[in-house]
């Protein structure tokens, strides 16, 4: 079954609808430049409401390593999430999962995501490239390029995901993960509960091998 992230959480009744509707995992963005922006004392509380197999992930854009494991360590989040022009160098060594976030344009290809492979780095979210934008764009781009990346780690599926495209991506794409933040709100930084419920049941729907 394909995992579910729902992502740009910014309040605790956001967070515990995602985790009552089965999300695997929540993320929080500390990018300050965001609409989905929020602090470390803004998470805190959250994550530590949450159910014992939800995973909490921080999403970091260019952040140096030791404030990345200082908030980690502080708020007890899981898994990391870095989304800027981090090296493959800069993935490595950390005490917990580390998701490298790459940007698909037209020009993306294996050369893109094998250095990071043949580092270690083994979980990889593909969302769409889009200039001045370092995600949320709210835009898919062509699935091709994720089932390409599949040879090379764990691929999480996100960019202009929504409740009625989701299934299909799955059918396509075959990804470890799906992940959805613009594509489940109502306005930037909160979400549309309805819509949370439909594109996690719609996810786990589609049976895939992964």
């Amino acid at each position: 079954m394909t995992r579910v992230k729902i992502c740009g959480l910014t309040n605790a009744e956001d967070a515990h609808v995602a985790a009552e509707a089965w999300a695997d995992a929540l993320g929080f963005i500390f990018y300050p430049k965001s609409k989905r922006f929020v602090t470390p004392e803004q998470v805190k509380s959250i994550v530590a409401d949450l159910p014992p197999f939800v995973t909490p992930v921080g999403v970091f854009v260019n952040e140096p390593r030791d404030r990345i494991c200082q908030i980690a360590d502080d708020i007890g989040l899981r898994a990391l999430q870095l989304h800027g022009d981090e090296t493959p160098e800069d993935c490595l060594g950390y005490d917990r999962p580390v998701i490298r976030a790459l940007r698909v344009g037209t020009g993306f290809s294996e050369a893109d995501i094998e250095p990071y492979a043949s580092a270690g780095v083994e979980s990889f979210l593909l969302d769409k490239d889009k200039e001045g934008f370092y995600g949320g764009t709210g835009e898919t781009f062509d699935w091709g390029m994720a089932v390409m990346a599949r040879s090379y780690g764990r691929i999480i599926l996100s960019g202009g995901l929504t409740p009625f495209n989701v299934e299909e991506s799955i059918q396509v794409v075959q990804p470890y993960a799906v992940d959805t933040g613009s594509g489940v709100e109502k306005e930037a930084g909160k979400k549309d509960h309805d819509k949370v419920r439909a594109f996690i049941q719609h996810a786990m729907s589609v049976g895939v091998e992964n």
